[in-house]
């Protein structure tokens, strides 16, 4: 059985990247080991899908290589898939930093995913998981041959698209690693991201006690900050800001957390000390923080200043609280994993791909996209985008 493109994955790059060929004429077969495709299209934010973001920027985006994701992003771009869900009338809304989710259901967008694949003469072979591939030999076979549970199916060009190691409920698997090992193309070590962190020590149990308790903060490590909400869980700390910050952390670093990112909370004790001398600083915190987090904090803060009236407490105490509520630091244990990460760190070494046409530089016919390249985005659609984006520069050249 012979295609002109076989494309190992049915998520959203593997989905795209088909559809762009097949539009282009070529006979394509996509190969998804899972029951059905498009399974974290139909997960993500929350089954809306989180499809793309308004402000996609190359900066926006992590790699050991950081200009490789550059030129397919420019090439097909947010407002390109925009148009794509506008030609299929699915309603969408703009949140907060750009991101668009469906007013509907994520399943909108795998419909829409479907019927361009049917359009474009795309076949799609579920539950077949591929054994092994044969490179093209000069002499003999000039195919790819991939040997599946289906049978043996030959194709000039391979587009793999298996995405990576997180949520591995979903089936993610390491294939598309093994794949580039086999073909002697390096694979930058992997680690989860966009993760929440989790706690061993006395946080951990702070945390449990918060958790549900939601904050907008500065979260910071090693000079890269994010301004969002934090979430606190039974595990430790989540949230957007935990888990744009948990893709720059690295184990054993501290984060810091200003629970007043646009206030300066030295001058509000100050003046209450002037105007309200009376005030326990409990009750002065507590129109600014959840009750709960500050009964948190003045136990580890100032519990030994509790009961005192806000008059009779130092001046330098006041600062050293102050510089603890706006520099908390803390040092997680270590993230959820792969289990709850919404994208792999790390992957196929980019070096070794055209970043015009995600083909092998080595391989002759050998494509990688989507999330198992070492590209990773932040949180609010840029991994979407990422995936759109490389998806459809190799459709365009396979």
């Amino acid at each position: 059985m012979f295609y002109d493109v076989i494309v190992v994955g049915g998520g959203a790059s593997g989905l795209l990247c088909a559809i762009t060929a097949g539009q282009r004429g070529r006979r394509v077969l996509i190969l998804d080991s899972s029951n059905k495709t498009g399974k974290k299209i139909l997960m993500s934010g929350g089954g809306r899908c989180n499809f793309t973001n308004l402000y996609i920027e190359p900066d926006c985006f992590l790699s050991n290589n950081p200009h490789f994701c550059k030129s397919a992003l420019s090439r097909y771009t947010q407002w390109d898939f925009i148009a794509l869900v506008d030609k299929h009338s699915i309603a969408y809304e703009e949140r907060e930093h750009g991101q668009l989710f469906c007013k509907g259901s994520a399943k909108e967008i795998l419909a829409m995913l479907h019927k361009e694949c049917e359009q474009a003469g795309v076949t799609i072979h579920t539950h077949c998981a591929v054994t092994s591939i044969t490179a093209p030999e000069h002499n003999s076979d000039k195919h790819y041959i991939l040997n599946t549970n289906l049978g043996k199916f030959r194709t000039n060009k391979l587009v793999i698209a298996t995405g990576g190691l997180s949520i591995p409920k979903m089936g993610a698997t390491n294939f598309g690693y093994n794949v580039a090992r086999q073909f002697n193309i390096p694979v930058i070590p992997t680690r989860a991201g966009l993760v929440p962190f989790t706690f061993s020590d006395h946080i951990k149990v702070l945390s449990e006690r918060l958790s549900g308790i939601s904050h907008e903060v500065t979260l910071a490590t090693q000079g890269k900050q994010f301004r969002e909400n934090i979430l606190f869980t039974h595990r430790g700390i989540s949230g957007p800001a935990a888990l744009q910050l948990s893709s720059y952390w690295n184990s054993g670093e501290t984060i810091t957390v200003n629970l007043f990112p646009d206030e300066d909370i030295g001058k509000i004790l100050r003046n209450a000390k002037q105007e309200n001398p009376k005030s326990l600083l409990r009750n002065i915190l507590s129109r600014h923080l959840s009750k709960k987090l500050v009964n948190e904090c003045q136990e580890l803060i100032w519990s030994e200043s509790c009961d005192k009236p806000v008059a009779e407490i130092a001046d330098k105490t006041l600062t050293g609280i102050a510089t603890a509520l706006s520099a908390w630091c803390l040092k997680p244990s270590g993230t959820e994993g792969y289990r709850t990460a919404e994208v792999t760190l790390g992957g196929v070494d980019t070096d070794y791909f055209s970043s015009q046409t995600m083909e092998s530089k080595s391989q002759t016919g050998l494509y990688f996209i989507g999330e198992v390249l070492d590209v990773s985005g932040h949180l609010g659609g840029f991994n979407f985008q990422w995936a759109w984006s490389s998806a459809y520069v190799a459709g365009l050249d396979v």
